[in-house]
């Protein structure tokens, strides 16, 4: 019985770590869960051809900041009922370029698309983007990694 309920757990989405792209390193962040919101949009900082920080709408209200102070940033907000449901950008040593995709064919581009590609999209058709995860170091953004779940209705 014991043996079950282990493979049970191990099996389970829960103990699978999620990609993170990017070489990684430095002070770790979540975005937290929102049960009752939807991501709504996402701004981005950029300076010297890296991405500083990031931030998600979820809801009416911004997350926390994550990463580097900057300069520069640029907003992307969804329409009602939109969603991201896919990523692509590209990576040195630090975040470069970050590329979303919505349900509704519309594109959020940030930074320069130098480096190392990589693309995100959901493990079942139908998941959206609901947060981010990451890594940052003194001059921006070293890994992220996305978190796909079904929208709430």
């Amino acid at each position: 019985m014991l043996l079950l309920l282990t493979l049970a757990v191990l099996g389970s989405p829960v103990c699978w770590a999620q990609q993170m792209y990017g070489i990684g390193g430095g002070t770790y962040f979540s975005t937290s869960e929102d049960n009752q919101n939807n991501v709504t949009g996402i701004r981005v900082c950029t300076g010297l051809g890296l991405i500083k920080s990031v931030q998600l709408r979820v809801g009416a209200s911004w997350t926390d900041k994550y990463g580097v102070p900057c300069e520069r940033s640029q907003e992307f907000l969804l329409r009602q009922d939109e969603h991201f449901i896919a990523a692509c950008g590209a990576h040195g040593l630090f975040l470069r370029y970050l590329e979303l995709h919505t349900d509704f064919g519309r594109t959020a581009t940030f930074g320069t698309a130098i480096g190392q590609t990589f693309s995100a999209s959901p493990s079942q058709e139908g998941q959206v983007l609901t947060g981010l995860f990451g890594q940052y170091k003194l001059l921006g953004i070293s890994g992220l990694g996305f978190r796909w779940q079904y929208p709430l209705e």
